[in-house]
């Protein structure tokens, strides 16, 4: 696979460098057991890949954002006919993953700086657990929106405002912060794919549980994948075991996650 030099990006959106740098250290570290972990990003990549199998497609460009290790590109192809021969660029910031990730060729590239001109009037756009990441995802999904063709497809998928409210709970029992990356409201990302011109075929707010997660055990999922960067400092070790101790035992842990499939007017 060819990773291409990172190019110049539209001067209106800017990354926060600290964080992001965060974000690819964490997934970077984490690269060689990614997929072991990942069984979520895998199931809802299958459901994206079922649900576009008999769209019409474009020509134009196709890329997949934050793609990674390819979960969602690999499930399109597979599934969609239309994408047969036309594998989705692979765009993401870490190197380690696109390393991993089969289809080809990969750009490295940081989303928070909006899409590489080569993706302008592009007849695919598609993300999975990427646009949370970023440093303001409503308006980020927006220009993905208006950089597609008309008649271009965006397809997502990213956990929402509604995920884990047994880490919140816990967190307001014991008085301490919930230190879990904050995710952007559903409501917020479907108006600004409007905006963007795009009407949406088909949008799906879904709840999923891992059964009998207690607090260290997610914190530890989620430092598997890749996915512990946050905005705030880490608690430490006695607010820690406070928070740990008002964790409801045996208790799923809840995701719930967003699903649009939209088409450009």
């Amino acid at each position: 696979m060819t990773v291409l030099p990172l190019a110049s990006a539209p001067a209106d959106l800017r990354a926060t460098p600290d964080f992001s740098a965060q974000v690819r250290r964490g997934f970077g570290r984490q690269a060689g057991s990614y997929e072991h972990h990942a069984r979520l990003q895998q199931a809802v990549a299958w459901r994206l890949g079922r649900l576009c199998r008999t769209l019409p497609l474009a020509a134009g460009p196709c890329a997949d954002l934050g793609a990674g290790s390819g979960l969602l590109s690999r499930a399109l192809v597979q599934h969609w006919p239309a994408l047969a021969g036309r594998s989705p660029l692979q765009l993401d910031q870490c190197p380690e993953l696109l390393a991993r990730n089969p289809l080809g060729p990969g750009l490295l590239w940081d989303l928070n700086n909006g899409l590489p001109q080569p993706l302008e009037r592009a007849a695919l756009l598609v993300s999975s657990f990427a646009l949370q990441w970023l440093d303001a995802p409503a308006p980020q999904l927006r220009h993905w929106a208006e950089q597609l063709r008309p008649g271009g497809w965006l397809v997502l998928a990213l956990p929402t405002s509604g995920s884990f409210p047994q880490w919140h709970q816990a967190a307001a029992r014991a008085g301490v912060a919930c230190t879990g990356l904050g995710l952007p409201a559903a409501q917020p990302l479907l108006a600004a794919a409007a905006a963007g011109g795009v009407t949406l075929a088909r949008q799906q707010v879904l709840r999923f549980s891992r059964p009998r997660q207690g607090g260290l055990a997610t914190l530890r999922h989620l430092r598997q994948l890749g996915a512990s960067a946050s905005r705030q400092p880490p608690l430490p070790p006695g607010k820690l075991r406070r928070l740990l101790a008002h964790w409801p035992a045996g208790t799923p842990l809840t995701w719930e996650v967003l699903l649009l499939l939209g088409r450009k007017d």
